[in-house]
């Protein structure tokens, strides 16, 4: 089993990335689609676990910013023994509010937000426990 977890900048093009690479193979987790649950980490907690159970690989799609944020999911996976996957989206700023302004309604994530996270966002290292570490830029989306 697997437990994918995507890292990097609203619009970064993670999402779009998991349907054209891992919808048929991997559960995909996200907390944008839960967006009421008002403790997001204990439901994507749920869903993670329940999948893992199931013996489903995962796909873990939120910016996950920090190895804080990290170290959870690691853990978790683990647990269960799952190979530990990450995949960097290392897309410039100004892109990434540039694909933000292409999106329509609830998808459009407001620029504070993108601005926050770019403040905390860190590259993931073997360190925090990964088996596979995987950049992605743009030419990577585009191929």
């Amino acid at each position: 089993m697997e437990l994918v977890i995507f890292i990097g900048l609203q619009a970064a093009g993670k999402t779009t990335f998991y349907h054209n690479n891992f919808a048929a193979t991997h559960q995909h987790i996200s907390k944008d689609l839960f967006p009421n649950n008002k403790n997001k980490n204990r439901r994507q907690t749920q869903l993670i676990t329940a999948a893992l159970e199931e013996g489903k690989s995962v796909v873990i799609d939120n910016t996950n910013p920090t190895s804080v944020e990290r170290a959870l999911l690691i853990e978790i996976g683990n647990s269960y023994n799952c190979k530990i996957i990450g995949y960097y989206f290392d897309l410039p700023l100004n892109l990434c509010l540039e694909r933000n302004q292409q999106r329509i309604g609830k998808a459009k994530v407001p620029e504070i937000g993108i601005f926050a996270t770019v403040k905390k966002l860190t590259r993931p290292s073997y360190s925090e426990g990964f088996d596979y570490l995987f950049d992605i830029n743009l030419e990577s989306l585009l191929a």
